[in-house]
């Protein structure tokens, strides 16, 4: 980020702050200055009081998930890693910690608050960096010894861990700048520790062992003291605080070793009580309004739950009941070929991996949720590894918690259809919420009044996901501005106004206008006032109907103004469709049904882009890093008093 760019998006960030988060910003940089002569001082003597949850061996497998679990510790072993959700990556052997994987940049050992993280000049892609530095993979190493039992994974869990403490000592280098990192990294260490049996563990037997017991909670001390003093708050108290708080309460709750430790541990246990009400909605929507961060952020608060019931240290009845609404909100979006939308940002975060990379977090979740409140067989291998690694009593939780539903207003999601969970299911989603959470939303997108649609469990019109955040601007801007959402834009420009990669300026609000009142006879209008920035203020207006009877949607979008605006309407399909234009509409074919849809309006152009570079247009991003061409129908007119309506008729086969 050259100089200018910087004080741009630095005026544009204190625009977003309120009075007193300017004087705690303040604070904060003062306390950073300060810390840095603590960077090289002692932790106090630990007494030797940490948990140890009686875990012993692994859970119940089968041999194909042991020789896939030994294989990739292996792997590990080799220097070869996956980061993200399935990207392997060659990190070395012994690993240099603090180097991008990727890019090969290696980021300065130097006082970590003089460390500017958005340089990729001097620390790469810090998202590369981070991930590595979760310690998702020493988990696996530790799993393999359970498997097991042959010591040399001890022996690879002690050269990894002895590696990282020697080169990451506290507050240096770029693994200290963030403390959601340290508080994932607490999460991880703390199944390792328990896995591979706590302060009896034959990992600390001789003199090396011990010199690596202290030197790590020498390290666990230190994370907890930088987690509790830097907190994200006001504007940034989204999910990295809830992750900061979990990892503050796991590290306290399981090495309760200095005279802070209690106090630490209440602080967050108290502070977490409140952030899982304030950051999901009544209805059980993540208020970020990103979909994978609702996930995230879930997974965040069951391992505080799980920990707090393996040492007797219960959360309440109200914590557990945000979580069973949270899962009931998954369940519902989710289709029956297990897609979950891609709305708002995603990076592919994990709090922990437990099962084979790559594997499916919605359903994983969704199991644990099965097991913790419904007593359901722990089938799924994430879930029983968990479970073994944090054993304890159930929550105290609502046994009547319906399992799904299709109205979120609260949240600002609907969902109509047909024959949900079935095999002819028809399922579709209108959003119609806020942009995201707090005042700079950084991980909403603008996709006001934007669909989504799946048919017999395939996707058909498709949110394109995040892609990166590093990238070139022009991508970050792209895939969470307007033309890669299913919804109209007017004049060319974004309903709302960014003001820099994680900063919206100016948010466009929804308005629910009519109420549907069923999924399969849904019959609503909404509008969103994005557009009233404009010199001649417009206002777009969406009607969207379905009829279960047909297996017919139709939407109908008007622009209302003092004089006319180009508009664009956007309609995203799945990659692996089949999609083509027709002398009377669109035509779409999947595995099992076929799709026709028909426009009417005056003077509209219909044109079907794929792939499209400047500026980008017709692309979908499955997984963080990664996105594939897509096809785009974009409809094009000038507005006018005839609204675009657009017909689709599902038929199956």
């Amino acid at each position: 980020m050259n100089a200018t760019v910087r004080m741009v998006w630095l005026v544009n960030r204190l625009r977003c702050m309120s009075v007193a988060e300017i004087g705690y910003r303040v604070r904060q940089a003062a306390r950073t200055r300060m810390s840095r002569g603590a960077a090289h001082r002692a932790a106090p003597a630990p007494l030797p009081r940490a948990r140890s949850f009686d875990v012993h061996g692994a859970p119940a497998l089968d041999p194909v998930q042991i020789d896939a679990l030994l294989a990739e510790a292996d792997r590990i072993c080799a220097g070869h890693v996956v980061l993200f959700a399935d990207r392997s990556f060659d990190v070395g052997v012994p690993t240099v910690w603090n180097r991008d994987p990727d890019s090969g940049i290696t980021g300065p050992a130097v006082f970590s608050g003089d460390i500017a993280i958005d340089r990729q000049e001097l620390v790469g892609d810090i998202k590369h960096v981070w991930e590595l530095n979760r310690h998702l993979h020493l988990v696996r190493l530790a799993q393999a010894w359970s498997v097991s039992g042959e010591v040399r994974w001890l022996h690879a869990l002690e050269q990894q861990l002895r590696s990282w403490l020697d080169q990451c000592p506290p507050l240096t280098g770029p693994n200290w700048t963030s403390p959601l990192e340290m508080g994932i990294r607490l999460v991880n260490w703390a199944l390792l520790w328990q896995l591979v049996g706590g302060e009896s563990s034959s990992l600390f037997a001789g003199e090396s062992g011990q010199r690596l017991r202290a030197d790590w909670l020498d390290s666990i001390h230190a994370h907890c003291r930088t987690i509790a003093r830097n907190l994200s708050r006001h504007s940034s108290a989204n999910n990295h605080l809830i992750g900061e708080l979990t990892g503050l309460f796991v590290g306290a709750s399981v090495w309760p070793c200095w005279k802070e430790s209690g106090a630490w541990m209440e602080q967050a246990r108290r502070e977490l009580e409140v952030q899982a009400r304030l950051q999901y909605s009544l209805d059980g929507v993540n208020k970020e309004q990103a979909f994978a961060y609702h996930v995230f952020s879930a997974e965040f608060l069951f391992v505080a739950g799980l920990v707090g019931q393996a040492t007797g240290v219960p959360f309440s009845r109200n914590y557990w009941g945000v979580l069973q609404r949270a899962l009931r909100f998954l369940r519902s979006v989710r289709d029956v070929g297990g897609h979950v939308p891609m709305v708002g940002d995603a990076d592919d975060g994990i709090v922990f991996r437990l099962d084979a990379a790559g594997s499916d977090r919605a359903a994983q979740l969704l199991a644990l949720g099965d097991t913790v409140f419904g007593a359901a067989p722990d089938s799924h291998p994430g879930v029983r590894w968990l479970l073994h690694a944090l054993p304890g009593r159930r929550p105290d939780a609502d046994a009547h918690e319906p399992d799904t539903g299709w109205a979120f207003p609260d949240g600002g999601y609907f969902l109509f259809g047909s024959h949900f969970g079935e095999p002819d299911e028809i399922k579709g989603m209108l959003d119609c919420g806020p942009l995201g959470y707090l005042g700079i939303a950084a991980h909403g997108h603008a996709d006001a009044l934007s669909m989504t649609l799946s048919v017999a469990g395939e996707e058909v019109l498709v949110d394109p996901g995040t892609y990166s955040y590093w990238q070139d601007q022009k991508w970050r801007d792209y895939f969470r501005g307007t033309s890669a959402h299913n919804t109209v834009r007017i004049d060319g420009r974004d309903q709302s106004v960014s003001g820099g990669r994680f900063l919206w300026l100016r948010k466009a609000r929804a308005s629910i206008e009519r109420m549907p009142t069923s999924p399969h006879e849904f019959d609503f209008r909404g509008s969103h006032d994005g557009y009233a920035r404009l010199a001649d203020p417009v206002r777009h207006v969406r009607s969207v109907r379905f009829d279960a009877a047909s297996s017919t949607l139709t939407v109908r979008d008007e622009v209302a103004g003092k004089r006319p605006h180009p508009m664009e309407l956007f309609w995203h399909f799945a990659p692996e469709l089949n999609v083509r234009l027709t002398s009377t509409g669109l035509h779409v074919r999947g595995k099992r049904f076929a799709l026709q849809m028909q426009a009417s309006g005056a003077d509209l152009k219909l044109e079907l882009v794929r792939g499209a570079e400047n500026p980008p247009l017709g692309w979908y991003s499955r997984c963080y890093e990664s996105k594939e061409p897509c096809d785009v129908l974009r409809i094009s007119t000038v507005s006018s008093a005839v609204p675009v309506e657009c017909r689709f008729t599902i038929t199956f086969f």
